[in-house]
């Protein structure tokens, strides 16, 4: 597997490099995948006919909305859990609690221990582009392959 970025060379138009050139990385975006392509496949791979494997999937999607919505991290099978939360501001004092305070709801997705290792394990590959968009320099990974933590939950 390997995770596919590009860096190309562009005119910075904020901060203290305003108006110089530099390199700004962004992965290669992928087609997203209908989930009939992803029926279809999984119906492929557990010989199961689709018209079961759809009724599976929309039955989970359902029961992952419900209990997300009641509070629970619910288990996204292979890949890790999802739960609901919020980014707030924080007060002092009781009485300056309010609704008010979110700034944002928020998804958070806590990935399992084996997707974080196949992510550790996956050779990212980048290709640099200078301003005319010709390819200059391919670069192959050789990073650790540190995986980012979830960053602390918002408090009220």
């Amino acid at each position: 597997m390997t995770i596919k970025i590009k860096a190309s060379k562009r005119k910075i138009n904020v901060g203290a490099k305003k108006d110089e050139y530099a390199f700004v990385m962004s992965p290669e975006l992928y087609n997203r995948l209908d989930e009939n392509k992803v029926i279809s496949e999984a119906a492929l791979r557990s010989g199961m006919n689709q018209g079961a494997i759809r009724s599976a999937w929309d039955a989970c999607g359902e029961v992952i909305k419900a209990w997300a919505t009641e509070g629970h991290s619910v288990a996204i099978p292979g890949i890790g859990s999802m739960r609901f939360g919020i980014r707030s501001r924080t007060v002092e004092d009781v009485a300056d609690v309010s609704s008010s305070l979110i700034k944002a709801r928020r998804i958070i997705f806590t990935p399992s221990a084996e997707i974080k290792k196949e992510l550790k394990n996956t050779t990212v590959n980048i290709t640099c582009y200078d301003e005319n968009g010709n390819v200059i320099k391919k670069v192959q990974s050789e990073d650790d392959g540190t995986i980012e933590e979830e960053e602390e939950t918002s408090k009220v």
